[in-house]
């Protein structure tokens, strides 16, 4: 973070800032989504020494002053000035920061960006990290994390840029629409993590669907099985539809049942009269050959 004063009040060194409000109490605030804070103010006081004639003289000033700081935000850098109080940002990247994750990172509830990355972080990710719901960006990449990914990530709905890379990380990768979303970079140099978007992890038969509610896939073979059965199923159900569908229809209709039955004689009577001609004529064919 950088500070700037104005030059018509002078110059001051730190040694003369009192009052002065550390940036990391702002982390408080982030734990209440509905902040009203929208701004960060530095108190001060400095000396200011003047000579009139052969007299030294020497005034206190306070005044308040506003922050400002740059971010890299989402790849795209970003002033913020007034606004730096709804900034709910942490990062801490390219220290040399050791040992494990605070948990109470799990109640800054407003957190939206958090970048610990190329540390010596330890341990492993804070299983109640679900708890950040704002989230939306989350980088522990380059650290020595191990242990398995916690299954309450897949609660982080508005998370939109992911790196776990280069890790201890092992086990499988939490079944969720979000954390399948993600290239497979992400999670890349962990040797023991497996799962979607990775490898499949040994005794997964067959891949899950994260978009179906971890439904099996019906592979090609299952389809052959399948086909057989859906056709004589198809057979039957066709079939009973159009014969209640006909005779259904006749017995509830009486007029329509005679019209039938009047049409069914017809036909008899006309495929008994042909049967009978066409037997003749191959009678009367037979005696002229005779």
């Amino acid at each position: 973070m950088s500070t700037t004063v104005s030059s018509s009040i002078g110059s001051f060194s730190q040694q003369y800032i009192r009052n002065h409000t550390i940036m990391f109490n702002n982390l408080t605030a982030m734990a209440d989504l509905e902040s009203s804070e929208a701004k960060i103010e530095f108190g001060y006081n400095y000396f200011v020494d003047y000579d009139i004639g052969d007299n030294h003289f020497t005034t206190t000033t306070d005044g308040i002053f506003d922050d400002h700081l740059l971010v890299i935000w989402k790849g795209v850098e970003q002033e913020y000035g007034k606004t730096l109080g709804l900034l709910r940002v942490i990062n801490l990247a390219c220290n040399k920061l050791s040992g494990e994750i605070p948990r109470e990172i799990a109640s800054l509830h407003g957190l939206i960006s958090l970048n610990l990355s190329r540390n010596m972080l330890k341990g492993s990710i804070i299983k109640k990290i679900g708890q950040l719901k704002a989230l939306e960006s989350f980088d522990l990449s380059t650290n020595n994390l191990s242990g398995v990914i916690s299954e309450s990530m897949s609660d982080l709905f508005f998370l939109s840029v992911l790196d776990l890379s280069n890790n201890n990380l092992s086990g499988k990768i939490p079944l969720s629409t979000q954390l399948q979303s993600f290239n497979a970079t992400c999670y890349a140099g962990n040797p023991g993590l497996c799962g979607d978007p990775l490898n499949k992890c040994l005794g997964d038969e067959s891949p899950k669907s994260p978009n179906n509610g971890g439904t099996e896939i019906i592979t090609e073979s299952d389809e052959e099985l399948f086909e057989p059965l859906w056709f004589f199923t198809g057979t039957t159900v066709g079939f009973l539809v159009g014969f209640w569908g006909v005779f259904g229809s006749l017995l509830i209709n009486r007029s329509w049942r005679d019209r039938y039955f009047r049409l069914v004689n017809k036909l008899g009577d006309w495929i008994r009269l042909t049967m009978a001609l066409e037997t003749v004529k191959l009678q009367q064919r037979l005696r002229l050959k005779d």
